[in-house]
């Protein structure tokens, strides 16, 4: 968290940052998400837990900020893009592998890793 106030908050996400704000200007629409993938979905699981926040019912790890902002957690076997070997080598990530369908829809796109 590089910061927060009572109507935003900023988080830094490696190169990547979110600024999240209270408020809205247009409609609610319960399926306006964004997706965060990350190397460990149950760490993330537990953390909401501790941290008293309740999964949305559903077959994925959907969760509200406290300003309506809906958030996906998905863990990086299940999706399919990759980060080069290096990459993940200098995130200390080269353990990570993909589960068998994200591998069939690279693998579909010519996009497989070797």
């Amino acid at each position: 968290m590089r910061g927060k106030s009572k109507d935003s908050a900023f988080i830094d996400l490696g190169d990547q940052f979110l600024a999240l704000q209270k408020g809205r200007r247009q409609a609610a629409d319960d399926g306006r998400h964004f997706g965060l993938v990350v190397d460990d979905k149950e760490a993330v699981r537990k953390a909401l837990a501790e941290a008293g926040i309740e999964p949305l019912p559903g077959r994925f790890l959907d969760f509200l900020d406290p300003w309506g902002n809906r958030f996906e957690i998905v863990g990086y076997d299940n999706i399919q893009f990759t980060k080069a070997p290096n990459v993940l080598r200098a995130m200390g990530l080269s353990h990570l592998a993909k589960n068998d369908q994200a591998i069939k829809e690279l693998t579909d796109k010519g996009m497989a890793p070797d």
